[in-house]
């Protein structure tokens, strides 16, 4: 399949062909700095300040030191190559973003689930959307400093993935475990649609 785009417009300049991923968990879990820690450009970000109006809806247990939260979506681009470019979504954490959710996801190669092992069950409505939706995706476990830790394998049982999702360790801070979380995936899409696993 070629992966480039021409421009209609008769200049002859080449489109490149645009990859969406999307970076999801729970609240707290590290979305927003993963796709900061990745973007090539200043990525987008609808931060706004968490306030008293907050109380009893979002719950900070674990994450108190947290001052903002996602309320629409974050956004950044890395470029491959010429010819091939991948853009992040970060999906807001809190139900009562979930509407925007099915229009984010609209066309999604796959999609990274943050999971921070102090709010596990944080991760679960994420990994029930893309399992609904057939939209492949892996876990990354988010290391935070001082956080308990487990077995990947703990893990795994933990969430009842199935075996043949992938689970991998991350620092959603540090640019190169982004992006080995990122290749992850793009293996796992390529062995669910039976292609070549893309190699190094």
């Amino acid at each position: 399949m070629d992966s480039v785009r021409y421009d209609r417009t008769g200049s002859g300049s080449r489109i490149p062909l645009a990859l969406k991923i999307l970076i999801a968990g729970g609240f707290g879990a590290g979305k927003t700095t993963l796709v900061s820690a990745l973007s090539e450009v200043r990525p987008l970000q609808t931060e706004e300040v968490l306030t008293g109006a907050g109380i009893g809806t979002d719950d900070l247990s674990g994450v108190e030191a947290k001052s903002t939260t996602t309320v629409a979506m974050d956004f950044g681009r890395i470029t491959i190559n010429e010819d091939l470019q991948v853009y992040l979504f970060g999906t807001p954490g809190q139900d009562r973003f979930w509407f925007l959710w099915d229009e984010l996801a609209f066309g999604a190669l796959g999609a990274v689930v943050l999971a921070d092992t102090r709010r596990l069950a944080d991760c679960f409505p994420s990994i029930d959307y893309f399992e609904q939706r057939g939209v492949p995706f892996v876990v990354g476990v988010n290391c935070f400093d001082g956080a308990r830790k487990f077995s990947l394998e703990s893990v795994r049982q933990a969430l009842d993935l199935d075996p043949d999702v992938p689970l991998v360790l991350c620092d959603a801070r540090d640019r190169q475990s982004g992006k080995e979380v990122l290749i992850e995936l793009v293996e796992h899409v390529a062995r669910q649609r039976g292609e070549p696993v893309p190699t190094a």
